[in-house]
């Protein structure tokens, strides 16, 4: 299923005035009173500005420490393999370990992410 399509269907809904940064697959996808974030696409037959492109990278910044994390994740094989029991709220406990043991992880690198200065508010 395409990612708006099950987005518009689970129904979302988060706190008045948060900021929803999302990729491109989610063109369309709005919540009332949420800024959404997200890349611009170049038109058809044209090119961005340097300021559309600017506000590209930033998004860029922000969004490849969400892939990382995601990335961090799928380490662990029971998420991304199939999931074969059916034990209502197993999923979710699966996911919610994993996310937890990535959190984990991370408190021993030596090294942190910075957030861009573009990105504080």
């Amino acid at each position: 299923m395409h990612d708006k399509k099950l987005a518009d269907e689970c129904n979302y809904s988060l706190p008045d005035d948060s900021i929803l940064a999302q990729d491109t697959g989610f063109q369309g996808f709005e919540l009332e009173n949420v800024a959404i974030v997200q890349p611009l696409k170049k038109p058809r037959n044209g090119e961005l500005s340097d300021d559309e492109m600017a506000l590209n990278t930033i998004v860029s910044r922000l969004r490849i420490r969400v892939e990382h994390a995601i990335g961090g994740v799928k380490r662990y094989r029971i998420v991304k393999d199939k999931i074969r029991n059916w034990r209502h709220g197993f999923r979710d406990a699966v996911i919610e370990t994993c996310c937890g043991l990535h959190d984990f992880r991370l408190q021993f690198r030596p090294w942190h992410y910075e957030l861009p200065d573009e990105l504080l508010i």
